[in-house]
C-alpha cells in the first residue's frame, strides 16, 4: 500500500456533505452518533510498486467523487464478514414481534436481513436505475432474495419457500440500498445496510472537526483500480480505530468498505466487492414470479402505521419515554433515553406469572453481554459488543454508543 506524502489534516470540508445522495441508516441506529462524523484531511495519495499508478487526489477531492458518482448500474458479488463479538443472529427471529413488518413471514426482509449482523455471508447484488434492484444471500443450501421492480417489493426465502409481497407507495423514487425510509413496508431494514456504497455514505453522513479523513494509497479491489480513503477518530474513548473505504477512481463507487476496533485485531465489519461489472443487468435479473406451492404473505403497510421501534405504538412510546437525548459530540457521542416504565432490563420471569418479562433464549443473549457496573449513578448492566457499547442502568436510564465501558459510566454519572 502507498504511504502519504503528508500526514496533516485539516478541517475545511464542511460544504462538502451537500449534494450526496441519501444516507442509509447505520448498523445500530442508537449509535450513529458515534460514527456520522468527518473533517476533510487534504493529503494526496501516491502510488507503491504492486499498487495502481493514479493521478494525486485529495480527501476533499475523493468524497466529491464519491457525493458525485451517478453510476445507476452495476451487477457484482459482495462478501461480507461481520465479527461485533455477538453470537449468531440466525436463532433470534423469534424475537421480533409477531403482528409487525411481515406479518411473520420468515421472508420478510425486516427480519431476515439482520442475519447479517453476524458472520461471514455472500450477496449478489444488481441494480438499474432507481426502481430496478435486486439483492441475493447465498447460502450453501437456499438461497434468500428481495427484489424491487417499480412499485413491487418480493423477497423470497426458499429454505422455508415462503414469500413476502408489498406495494411500494407513490412516493416510490427512493431505492432499496440496504436501507429503508421509516415506517415504509417491503424495505430492507433501517439498520442494515448491505453494499459498501450504503457503508461509505453513512460514515460520511456529517462532518466535524473531531475526524481526521486522508488518502491513505491505492489499491485493487474486484480487478478495479481505487483510491483508500481512511476516517480515524481525533477523540480518545471511541470504540472505532479507523474506517478504511476504497473508492472506484473511475467512478466513484465505493468498492470495499472496512470497520477496525481501536483495541486491534479482527475487522468489525470487512464488506467488499469480489465482482463487479458497472454495464446494465439483463432486464430478466429483475423478474419474480412466486414459486409453485410457496406461502405468500401480502403487506399492506397497516402494521407499521403509527408504530415505532419495537412495535410501539407511537402515541404510547411518546407518553412512557422522555426521548432521546445525545451527550458529547463527535465519535464520543452517547445516547441518552429512558427505558419505559422507569425500570432496567426486565429478567425473565419479571411480571405476574413470570409474564411480561424477556423470553429465556433473550435472557441468556443479554447476559452474555453484560458486565455489572456501579458508580455515582447507581448500579446497572453493561452491555457490549466489538462496536456498541449499552449502560442499562437499574433505575431504567440506557447510555449507548460506539465508546468504552468507561465513558458509559462517566457519562452516567456525569447526569447525576
Amino acid at each position: 500500500m502507498a504511504p502519504n506524502d503528508s500526514a496533516h489534516t485539516t478541517e475545511e470540508a464542511g460544504d462538502l456533505v451537500a449534494g450526496r445522495r441519501k444516507a442509509a441508516r447505520y448498523l445500530v441506529p442508537v449509535g450513529v452518533a458515534g460514527v456520522a462524523a468527518a473533517t476533510i484531511g487534504l493529503v494526496p495519495a501516491l502510488a507503491a510498486s504492486g499498487d495502481p499508478d493514479l493521478p494525486k487526489i485529495s480527501a476533499q477531492q475523493l468524497i466529491e467523487k464519491i457525493a458525485g458518482s451517478d453510476a445507476q448500474q452495476l451487477s457484482g458479488t459482495v462478501k461480507i464478514n461481520t465479527d461485533l463479538g455477538l453470537p449468531s443472529f440466525g436463532g433470534l427471529g423469534s424475537f421480533a414481534p409477531k403482528g409487525g413488518p411481515g406479518g411473520g413471514s420468515s421472508a420478510s426482509p425486516d427480519s431476515k436481513l439482520m442475519e447479517l449482523a453476524s458472520g461471514s455471508h455472500t450477496l449478489r447484488v444488481a441494480a438499474d436505475g432507481p426502481d430496478k434492484q435486486k439483492l441475493s444471500v447465498l447460502d450453501k443450501a437456499s438461497e434468500y432474495s428481495v427484489v424491487r421492480s417499480g412499485a413491487d417489493v418480493w423477497a423470497y426465502d426458499s429454505a422455508s419457500n415462503q414469500v413476502y409481497h408489498s406495494k411500494r407507495a407513490a412516493d416510490g423514487k427512493k431505492e432499496l440500498r440496504g436501507g429503508a425510509e421509516k415506517g415504509h413496508p417491503g424495505k430492507a431494514p433501517e439498520s442494515m445496510p448491505t453494499t459498501p456504497k450504503a457503508m461509505a455514505e453513512q460514515a460520511l453522513k456529517a462532518v466535524d472537526p473531531t475526524t481526521s479523513v486522508t488518502v491513505d494509497g491505492t489499491v485493487h479491489v474486484a480487478g478495479r483500480d481505487a483510491y483508500q480513503l481512511v476516517i480515524k477518530p481525533k477523540q480518545s474513548g471511541s470504540t472505532i480505530g479507523a474506517i478504511r473505504i476504497a473508492v472506484d477512481a473511475k467512478n466513484g463507487v465505493p468498492l470495499k468498505f472496512t470497520l477496525a476496533p481501536e483495541g486491534g485485531g479482527k475487522a468489525v465489519i470487512d464488506a467488499g466487492f469480489s465482482k463487479v461489472d458497472f454495464s446494465k443487468p439483463s432486464a430478466s435479473t429483475f423478474d419474480f414470479t412466486p414459486p409453485k406451492g410457496a406461502k405468500v404473505t401480502q403487506d399492506d403497510g397497516k402494521a407499521h402505521a403509527g408504530k415505532g421501534p419495537g412495535g410501539l405504538q407511537g402515541k404510547e412510546q411518546g407518553k412512557e419515554s422522555k426521548g432521546l437525548n445525545v451527550i458529547g459530540k463527535g465519535w464520543n457521542s452517547i445516547a441518552r433515553l429512558d427505558v419505559p416504565g422507569g425500570k432496567g432490563i426486565p429478567s425473565a420471569h419479571s411480571g405476574k406469572g413470570g409474564k411480561g418479562g424477556a423470553s429465556p433464549e433473550a435472557q441468556k443473549f443479554l447476559n452474555s453481554l453484560g458486565d455489572k457496573v456501579t458508580g455515582k449513578f447507581g448500579s446497572g448492566t453493561v452491555y457490549k459488543t466489538r462496536l456498541i457499547n449499552a449502560l442499562v442502568t437499574d433505575d431504567g436510564k440506557v447510555y449507548v454508543g460506539a465508546v468504552t465501558k468507561d465513558a458509559l459510566v462517566n457519562a452516567a454519572n456525569a447526569a447525576k
